[in-house]
């Protein structure tokens, strides 16, 4: 299959139909966010689209410095990317393309045609059935080959991700972490706003669903709240022992920087799922400043780490998480009609 880019056919050479805009937009809409506030937009241009910030979404209790944030919105650059692609076109990632716009994370520039690879169609299809499988993985430990292929997707510029094998230096961070969020009465009120508690008459929205991030014990909770359980230290150990962990860094820790974590991020996610395997992020534990320092000083790593990956076997289908209408997530015109 030939990748050689040619020129956009006239007329309307670089415009998007209303099909081809439904697909950017429902790209965006299934990547992972923190707390699932999904907090973009999608802009479509002229032979471009704009991903862009919404600043209606912050938690200034579990995310002071918008870093989440941002970073969510770099998984979301990840799918409109692959979509871009997947459309056909050859696709020019600029990060924060304009000053004047600080809302604008991301441009893609679209007007050149290219086939998609088969690595592309491959992860966009994984866009649609990836889950944060926060609860125990099942089945053998992931095989170092499938880790490898998992960091090596992830790989991008200034981002990268590690494999982390010390169980016990992670049971202590992960154990004083928990109990420093388990204790911040303003953390767990914010976390409980973002609570969805009658999820059966919510189809469409942003939130955590109670049976999505159900209670539980370290290292399976998929956030720690008032009532979550941490293991004594020998057990959290040994749970961790069983697990495999990621740690994403990038070598600066600007807005630009966060963005290419989530970027990296969901590479490494997608291509997880591509290869039958299963995975959810935690960055709880970063927001700690002590936790966040040591994961790399203590490891002789240069960089600035930004977020966990839990990497294993599905054990059972994990539920999904609600998602805006795809029309809250397309602003602007700048399509053509299909």
């Amino acid at each position: 299959m030939s990748h050689k880019a040619v020129p956009a056919p006239a007329p309307g050479a670089g415009g998007w139909t209303s099909a081809e805009v439904e697909v950017l937009g429902r790209a965006v809409l299934r990547a992972p966010s923190v707390h699932n506030t999904q907090p973009w937009a999608v802009e479509p241009k002229h032979g471009s689209v704009l991903l862009r910030e919404r600043a209606d979404v912050a938690l200034p209790q579990h995310d002071p410095g918008r870093r989440d944030l941002t970073m969510s919105c770099g998984t979301a650059l990840a799918n409109l990317e692959l979509a871009v692609r997947v459309l056909g076109r050859r696709a020019d990632v600029t990060i924060l393309p304009d000053p004047a716009r600080p809302d604008v994370v991301a441009r893609v520039d679209a007007v050149a045609r290219r086939a998609p690879s088969a690595e592309d169609l491959a992860r966009f299809a994984a866009i649609a059935v990836r889950r944060s499988h926060r609860g125990r993985f099942g089945g053998l430990p992931v095989a170092r080959r499938q880790v490898e292929r998992v960091v090596r997707a992830a790989v991008t510029t200034g981002a990268e991700a590690v494999p982390l094998t010390d169980a016990g230096e992670l049971a202590e961070l992960f154990g004083h972490a928990a109990r420093a969020i388990r204790d911040d009465g303003a953390y767990q009120r914010e976390l409980a706003l973002w609570t969805i508690r009658d999820e059966a008459g919510h189809r469409h929205g942003a939130g955590l669903g109670r049976t999505v991030v159900p209670p539980g014990e370290l290292p399976w909770a998929g956030l720690v709240r008032r009532a979550t359980e941490v293991p004594e230290p020998r057990m959290l150990r040994s749970r961790l022992a069983a697990e495999t962990f990621l740690l994403f860094l990038t070598t600066d820790d600007s807005r630009a920087d966060h963005v290419r974590a989530g970027y990296a991020l969901e590479r490494g996610w997608l291509e997880a799922v591509t290869i039958g395997l299963s995975a959810a992020v935690l960055t709880q534990p970063l927001h700690v400043p002590e936790v966040r320092s040591a994961l790399c000083e203590d490891r002789g790593l240069a960089g600035f780490p930004q977020a966990l990956m839990r990497l294993g076997r599905p054990a059972g289908n994990a539920p999904a998480s609600l998602r805006r209408g795809v029309g809250e997530v397309l602003v602007g015109a700048g399509r053509s009609e299909s």
